[in-house]
């Protein structure tokens, strides 16, 4: 496997791997095992798979990551502060109590050693004094899960008491999804886009605030993007907040794209057009087309 597939290729590689047909069952799914390469039955409940799969393991896959972590504090406190907090290199250093050079030392070593990825603001910041703080993602969506819902409740876990795992997913588990779709929107976003491409993508941040997609086309034209997962369809509002967003960035998109888990109204349906660009859940099933063992990743972690 190559030392970092995108998320795409992760997500086509477990789709094919685990013969994936529902796509909102797919990302889920991902977003707990992705990236290990591990064979899943996706006909069993999500939860019962975990507790198979990950928690009666816990002793040995917590072995096998103290390898790649050195069982070094620091960075057990690092990978907690990302996996549950906002991504933000310098947030994730105050959530963890490390100062700042603790903190870069333990990064640079996380990201030397394949646990995390660094990425950039898609914008420099008007004033060049203002620093941005870069985001800290994993590398891969399992590494997530386990420093967010399985890590820190390892003395339960080790006795056999899987009460407060179980309570904490339940309580967090549908924004735990929204980094993964947010990764699987961007790129589909990034090939709907197929005669004035899309040069460059990404997400924006800043110390004010965020724009989920912000991208630039072949021509010069800025796409901006934000996304919806409430079970509630998205109606104007949305625009008209993505453009109060982008106004604070000083930014003047050419293209709006808004992503809506539970689709749109009748009447915001009417709005898209070339300066529009509306998708829906159904939309993502794209990212699953034409699956074949070309799109399987080599991989050589233990199967659990």
């Amino acid at each position: 496997m190559s030392k970092h597939p995108t998320l795409l290729q992760q997500f086509r590689s477990f789709c094919y791997q685990n013969n994936a047909a529902d796509i909102e069952k797919a990302i889920e799914y991902f977003a707990v095992f992705g990236g290990m390469g591990w064979n899943v039955d996706m006909n069993k409940p999500l939860e019962e798979l975990i507790e198979e799969k990950i928690l009666a393991n816990y002793r040995y896959l917590h072995g096998d990551l103290t390898k790649i972590t050195q069982s070094n504090k620091t960075h057990h406190a690092l990978l907690t502060a990302l996996a549950v907090g906002d991504r933000r290199e310098h947030s994730a250093f105050r959530r963890a109590n490390l100062q700042r050079r603790e903190g870069e030392a333990s990064a640079e070593f996380l990201i030397k050693n394949g646990l995390l990825i660094r990425e950039t603001s898609q914008e420099e910041p008007a004033d060049e004094n203002e620093e941005v703080s870069d985001r800290l993602l994993f590398s891969a969506p399992f590494m997530r899960f386990w420093f967010s819902s399985v890590s820190p409740y390892y003395k339960g876990i080790k006795e056999g008491d899987y009460t407060e795992v179980k309570e904490r997913w339940e309580n967090t588990k549908q924004a735990f999804y929204e980094p993964v779709y947010e990764g699987l929107v961007i790129a589909l976003v990034k090939q709907s886009f197929k005669e004035d491409w899309i040069t460059k993508i990404g997400s924006y941040w800043d110390k004010n605030g965020e724009i989920e997609i912000l991208g630039q086309t072949k021509s010069g034209k800025i796409i901006a993007g934000s996304c919806k997962y409430s079970k509630a369809k998205a109606n104007k509002a949305e625009v008209t907040k993505l453009q109060e967003k982008c106004a604070r960035a000083k930014l003047n998109p050419d293209i709006f794209v808004i992503f809506s888990k539970s689709g749109f109204s009748s009447e915001f349906k009417k709005e898209k057009g070339e300066g529009l660009k509306l998708f829906a859940l159904k939309n993502l099933r794209t990212l699953m087309e034409g699956l074949s063992e070309k799109d399987l990743l080599l991989n050589t972690n233990k199967k659990y």
